[in-house]
C-alpha cells in the first residue's frame, strides 16, 4: 500500500452509510464480511480519526482483511471506491464488453476486475442518465462479431489473474473436468503374454517338466507396465498466489480422479520454507482440501527462497516420493531471492532424480519476456520442459507436453537468448 500524503476529509453524517456500501462491495467481491465487521469498523474508523487516508486504508483494513489473499482485492475496492474520484467510469470501462476505438485497451490489474463488478453492484442503481441525441437520427453501432470466440473458449485463454469473482468460480468448474493421462513406463519385468516380444524360459521350462521334459511351445512375455508418481512443487508467493490456487485445483481434480494412471500424486507449496500438502489433497471435497492445505502452509503471499526450498526438499523428501521414475511440475515464476548458484545445483540434484522435470511459468504469458531474471537464467538450464502456466489453456497443453517426451516447450528459444 503506498503512503499517501496527509488529508483532511470532512466528517460527514454519511460516513456509516458509505463504510456499510463499502463492507457490501467487499462481500461481492468474496472477503467474508458480516454486520459485526462493518460496526467494528464504524467505531475504530470514530476511534482512529482521518487526518490522512493512509490511517483510514490500514483501519479499514484491520477489521476487513483475515486472510493474506484477501489483501489484494481489498486494495483494489479501496481505491476504486475511497479514493479514484472517476472510478465509476473505470467501472463501466471494465464491465461493458469492449469496441474498439472506445474503450481503452489496457488489461484490467491483479483483482481490478472483481474490484469493479462488486462496485458495479452498489453503483447501478445511483447511475446518471444518458444525455438523449440533439437530433432525431437514431444511433446505432455495428459490431463485426465473425471472430470473437464463445464465452468459453474466451475463458480457456483468459490470465487467472485478470478473471472476475464469477470467472474464477466458472474456470473452477472447468478445471474440475480436466484430466492428466500419462504415459505408462515399460519395466523389467514381464507378463505373460501369447505375442510378447521377448522369450519367458521360467515359464517355457516349468511346462516343459510337467509334460516329460519336452519344450513344446515357447512361452512369451512382455514388459509389465509401471505407472510413474506426480510429484508438484506449487509456489504460493506473493506474485504466485492467484495463479497457485487455480493449480491446486487442478491438481486436486488430478489426484481424485480415479483411472488417471499416476501411482500417486504428491504436492508440495514452498514460498519462504517448504509443505508438504500431499494428505490434504486427499479430501473429496476441493474447498475443504485447500482450506486444509492453507491452514498447513503458514507463508502464503509471503517472499520466495526457491534455493533453500529445493535444499529441503532434495534433503528430505527426493527418496521418498521420487522413486519409480517420478514426474515432476514445478510452478513458479522463478523470481528468487537466493544466491544463484546454489539453486542451480539444487536444480540439477532435482532434475537428475526425476524422469522428466517440467516448469510451468505464468510469466511466460508476456510475448517479450526473456530470461533477465537470475533465478529463472540459473534454472532454466535443468528443466526438460519450459511452458507457460497462467490459464486454462496452458493447463491443457500441458496434458499434451506429456504424452510428448521430446516437448521442450520454449526452453530452446529461450536458451538462445541467454
Amino acid at each position: 500500500m503506498p503512503e499517501y500524503a496527509p488529508i483532511e476529509i470532512p466528517e460527514s453524517p454519511k460516513l456509516a452509510h458509505n463504510i456499510t456500501h463499502f463492507a457490501r462491495a467487499l462481500r461481492r467481491a468474496g472477503l467474508p464480511v458480516g454486520t459485526g465487521r462493518v460496526i467494528d469498523a464504524v467505531r475504530a474508523v470514530e476511534a482512529a480519526g482521518f487526518t490522512s487516508r493512509t490511517d483510514f486504508y490500514w483501519t479499514l483494513h484491520a477489521c476487513f482483511v483475515s486472510r493474506p489473499e484477501h489483501r489484494v482485492v481489498f486494495h483494489q475496492v479501496f481505491r476504486l471506491y475511497w479514493r479514484d474520484p472517476r472510478y465509476l467510469e473505470h467501472m463501466m470501462a471494465m464491465m461493458l464488453p469492449a469496441v474498439r476505438g472506445v474503450q481503452e485497451e489496457r488489461a484490467a490489474d491483479a483483482a481490478e476486475k472483481r474490484a469493479a463488478e462488486a462496485l458495479l453492484g452498489d453503483a447501478a442503481p445511483d447511475l446518471p442518465e444518458m444525455p438523449e441525441a440533439e437530433d432525431d437520427e437514431e444511433l446505432s453501432i455495428e459490431v463485426d462479431a465473425s471472430r470473437t470466440m464463445s464465452r468459453e473458449e474466451k475463458l480457456r485463454s483468459l490470465d487467472f489473474e485478470q478473471m472476475s469473482t464469477a470467472e474464477i468460480a466458472e474456470a473452477k468448474r472447468m478445471i474440475a473436468k480436466l484430466s492428466l493421462p500419462v504415459t505408462p513406463i515399460p519395466s523389467r519385468r514381464g507378463m505373460p503374454s501369447s505375442h510378447g516380444a521377448r522369450p519367458d524360459w521360467r515359464r517355457t521350462i516349468r511346462a516343459a517338466m510337467r509334460q516329460g521334459g519336452e519344450v513344446q511351445r515357447l512361452a512369451r512375455q512382455t514388459p509389465r507396465p509401471r505407472w510413474p508418481n506426480l510429484v508438484v512443487l506449487c509456489d504460493i508467493s506473493g506474485s504466485m498466489s492467484q495463479y497457485s490456487r487455480m493449480v491446486l485445483h487442478f491438481l486436486h481434480a488430478v489426484a481424485n480422479r480415479k483411472g488417471a494412471g499416476w501411482a500417486k500424486v504428491h504436492a508440495f507449496t514452498f514460498g519462504t520454507r517448504l509443505t508438504n500438502i500431499t494428505r490434504h489433497l486427499a479430501t473429496r471435497d476441493v474447498d475443504q482440501a485447500l482450506k486444509s492445505a492453507g491452514a498447513e502452509a503458514q507463508d502464503w503471499e509471503g517472499g520466495t527462497r526457491i534455493g533453500s526450498c529445493l535444499h529441503e526438499f532434495n534433503r528430505d523428501w527426493s527418496r521418498r516420493v521420487m522413486g519409480q521414475g517420478a514426474v515432476v511440475l514445478l510452478i513458479t515464476d522463478g523470481l528468487d531471492r537466493d544466491d544463484a548458484g546454489a539453486l542451480g545445483r539444487e536444480m540439477e540434484r532435482l532434475h537428475l532424480s526425476s524422469r522428466r522435470l517440467i516448469w510451468l511459468n505464468p510469466l511466460l504469458r508476456w510475448d517479450g519476456f526473456a530470461p533477465k531474471a537470475t533465478g529463472i537464467r540459473a534454472m532454466l538450464p535443468h528443466v526438460d520442459s519450459f511452458r507457460a502456466g497462467h490459464s486454462i489453456r496452458s493447463l491443457e497443453d500441458l496434458a499434451e507436453a506429456l504424452s510428448r517426451p521430446d516437448d521442450a516447450g520454449d526452453k530452446a528459444r529461450l536458451l538462445e537468448m541467454m
